[in-house]
């Protein structure tokens, strides 16, 4: 029997991230491929004229199965419905902005949308922050969104985790289908920190911990956590532009695994509310190992942290209590 269509909301969809996004949703990448869907896109009233754009290459691509295209720059009329948000608009950070600059005017934007979801939306819609700064983000629309319960706002770290996925790989030279269990900790940020500890890598001769096959601690410590810290940046450099197509790729891992359920033994990151797990502040949105079943998360319990892990679990917190006191700052 045909499924009903799932109504997925990408808001900032003129832009790259989103024009990345729209095609993978509509062909099937984000919930499968027996899942119809209808799009709803938002955008600000200068993109109108791009969102139409998409919209008739969407309708060009006769994705079989897209049921219907909603293009707006009205928040109310984008999140009418809909049972999962991927919230990728934004304001970026400019030449010259300070950091309080930055978070007043997303904190306005959040605040804005976080409203019309709170009261338009489906019942159980899920949500996942991309635009940055992406915790403190998913921190405000949570608190001016409280009929939407907090294990349904979400951010995306699985962008890190991906790229830390994609480092082991290149250095062990072997597939990245073969390696799993890194863990993103904390804020998708510069002080995030991507943790090898607990990831296997899939040989020959069975599963084997990354450390004992990469055989360069100093590496591990240092230059991998560095890169995966930098990517980001790295790539703005060589593109002259942020990621776009791997940020719309993650955004559809992370919804595909939340809603589909994360493979018996693997475990995946997602920034969520804390619940003082690993002796991290409740109360903050933070990326942790997760599990996935029946649409559900579940931090992954009882890992062993090191010392030098436990520090850099506490600064990553330390740098999201400050953001979220900044935001909090603006709502005054």
């Amino acid at each position: 029997m045909a499924k009903d269509p799932v109504r997925v909301l990408v808001t900032g969809a003129a832009g790259q991230i989103g024009y990345a996004l729209v095609p993978m949703i509509a062909r099937g990448v984000m919930l499968g491929a027996d899942q119809p869907v209808i799009l709803h896109m938002l955008d600000i009233p200068p993109a109108a004229e791009a969102l139409n754009g998409v919209k008739m290459e969407l309708v060009d691509a006769a994705f079989p199965l897209l049921k219907g295209v909603v293009a707006t720059t009205d928040a109310v009329e984008a999140c009418t419905g809909v049972n999962i948000a991927v919230m990728v608009g934004g304001f970026p950070r400019k030449e010259g902005m300070e950091r309080k600059d930055v978070m007043s005017k997303n904190v306005s934007i959040y605040k804005a949308q976080a409203s019309a979801l709170e009261k338009h939306a489906a019942a159980n819609c899920k949500v996942l922050v991309v635009a940055n700064p992406a915790n403190t983000n998913a921190l405000i629309l949570k608190e001016f969104a409280p009929s939407i319960p907090e294990r349904n706002i979400t951010c995306l770290t699985r962008l890190d985790h991906n790229r830390a996925l994609g480092q082991i790989s290149e250095k062990l030279n072997v597939q990245v289908s073969d390696v799993k269990n890194v863990i993103i900790w904390g804020n998708h940020s510069s002080t995030q920190y991507p943790d090898v500890n607990h990831a296997t890598v899939n040989t020959p001769s069975g599963e084997k911990p990354v450390r004992e096959l990469v055989k360069d601690d100093a590496w591990l410590t240092s230059e991998f956590i560095s890169i995966v810290q930098q990517r980001g940046a790295a790539i703005i450099k060589a593109r002259k532009l942020s990621s776009a197509l791997s940020a719309a790729s993650s955004a559809c891992d992370h919804i595909r695994d939340w809603v589909l359920g994360t493979p018996e033994g693997t475990w995946v990151s997602m920034g969520v509310y804390s619940d003082g797990s690993y002796n991290v502040p409740a109360g903050l949105i933070y990326s942790f190992p997760v599990t996935c079943r029946s649409g559900e998360w579940k931090i992954v319990q009882g890992l062993s942290i090191d010392e030098f892990s436990r520090k850099k679990l506490d600064l990553t917190a330390e740098e999201l209590t400050e953001e979220k006191a900044l935001a909090y700052s603006c709502l005054s």
